[in-house]
């Protein structure tokens, strides 16, 4: 192998295992059929008695797909805070929102009411959903914190691989999406 080639395979092979790029990633891009998942799912009033399933969702509303670390973070707090706080705005532009972590149902529960969060929370224990979208980081047991947009024909319109938690900025991209798509 040449030197530019080992470093380039060297390199990949090191951002695959820090988080930074999953093999997934590479895989799904804007106007991709958005992978199919079903998991428990939580709110702040109740768990809900059967999984949530994208198909079940799709064609009524733009859905939010909000992966992220775990529930009870300082991050995670503002991140989904934000999503709270904007819960009215995101609405208007037609969109449902998600959030999905590794965490029980029970802890979903409990977060959403300390948080008062007016939308579900999906628990993704195996972290399947987040390999199948490549928002999984091998090395840590975490999930990437990543928002996907997915449209009412269930195709993903938008990706933000390194949505930052409380960033004007990313919620504004965010918003900018959400508002261009039909």
């Amino acid at each position: 192998m040449r030197p530019v080639a080992r470093v380039l395979s060297t390199t990949i092979v090191l951002l695959v295992a820090f988080g930074c790029l999953s093999p997934a990633e590479e895989k799904l891009k804007v106007g991709d059929k958005a992978p199919e998942f079903s998991l428990p799912a939580a709110s702040k009033d109740s768990i809900m008695r059967t999984e949530i399933s994208l198909s079940s969702l799709i064609g009524k509303n733009a859905i939010i797909v909000a992966f992220y670390p775990a529930d009870w973070s300082g991050g995670c707090t503002k991140e989904m805070c934000t999503m709270r706080d904007n819960f009215a705005d995101l609405g208007s532009l037609g969109a449902t929102v998600l959030g999905i972590s590794g965490d029980y149902a029970f802890s979903h529960r409990e977060w959403a009411k300390a948080l008062g969060l007016p939308f579900l929370l999906l628990s993704d224990h195996k972290h399947q959903v987040a390999r199948d979208y490549g928002s999984y980081n091998d090395v840590t047991g975490f999930n990437i914190r990543k928002v996907f947009v997915i449209d009412r024909t269930g195709a993903i319109a938008y990706i933000d691989p390194a949505y930052i938690a409380g960033s004007p900025a990313s919620f504004d991209k965010l918003k900018t999406a959400l508002s261009t798509i039909h």
